[in-house]
């Protein structure tokens, strides 16, 4: 790790963290109040992934939808009219609405080739976004004088590295130049979570291995075909599923690679100093 001691840490005049664990347990919370600071460079996984990595798979997309309507195709052709995504930091709806759900394509589902398709541009945007996090520590200090840096993942992080492996290129790469900081939840929390989930369900991201394992149960236990398939009901049942399986994951990326926090204990960050012993203690804990 960047810091050997919590006295390390104190002492740093440049914090470099990366907070990663499941959406909704505090990270862009954490990552405002931080940046709201005027010293944290915030760097968000998620909004970097839409703007560079996806950013023309997601406006091909919505042509393409608007190229089936005579009015707007004709628009399109004589260059009258041009199609955008408006992606913010709280505003990621074009990247899940690209992700899609598969399931009946009358209900708004995908094919799942086309589904597994997308989810690997995910997987390979994700990654490429994550391996700019070095790019943008360096550029946040020397261009815009911000000292310390947070990057700010996506719950699927887990998904793409082995945190068992000491030579896993992704992660050494990460804890190389940031403390890797994972926010866990309790059961009270992964309650919350499936149920807000289940409100609205969202598209989501998947190891390739475990999409392929679910996706076979549920055409199983539900004996139904592929274009059978309700998008909502089936990543609502997958869902609960996903959460028991990066539990873990996220565990052992703590355990071989950072630090851990619980969601209760950042959810009563009110600054940086606060959040600045939060840490120590984390990394005494850690020792």
């Amino acid at each position: 790790m960047i810091y050997g001691s919590a006295q390390e840490w104190r002492d740093s005049p440049r914090k470099k963290v990366l907070f990663f664990g499941m959406s909704g347990l505090g990270k862009t919370y954490v990552s405002n109040i931080l940046r709201d600071q005027g010293d944290w460079f915030h760097y968000s996984i998620d909004y970097r992934i839409g703007t560079r990595y996806m950013g023309e798979y997601i406006t091909d997309n919505a042509k393409a939808e608007a190229m089936k309507v005579p009015f707007l195709r004709d628009l399109l052709l004589s260059d009258s009219i041009y199609i955008g995504s408006n992606i913010s930091f709280e505003n990621l709806t074009p990247v899940a609405t690209y992700l899609g759900k598969p399931g009946a394509q009358t209900q708004g589902g995908l094919e799942i080739s086309e589904y597994r398709r997308r989810q690997e541009q995910f997987r390979m945007a994700e990654i490429h976004a994550l391996l700019d996090t070095e790019y943008f520590s360096d550029r946040a200090e020397r261009l815009y004088g911000y000292p310390n840096f947070i990057c700010d993942t996506g719950g699927s992080i887990c998904e793409w590295v082995d945190a068992a492996n000491p030579d896993d290129q992704l992660l050494a790469e990460l804890s190389k130049h940031t403390l890797m900081i994972w926010i866990k939840g309790d059961e009270a929390h992964t309650e919350a979570l499936i149920k807000r989930f289940d409100k609205a369900p969202k598209p989501m991201s998947y190891q390739p291995e475990f999409l392929s394992r679910v996706w076979d149960q549920y055409l199983s236990e539900q004996d139904c075909a592929p274009h059978e398939v309700n998008p909502d009901a089936f990543i609502r049942w997958t869902y609960a599923q996903a959460l028991a399986h990066r539990q873990p994951r996220y565990e052992a990326m703590a355990k071989n690679w950072g630090v851990t926090v619980t969601a209760d204990q950042i959810g009563s960050v009110r600054d940086a100093a606060d959040f600045e012993q939060l840490i120590a203690q984390a990394l005494e804990t850690k020792a």
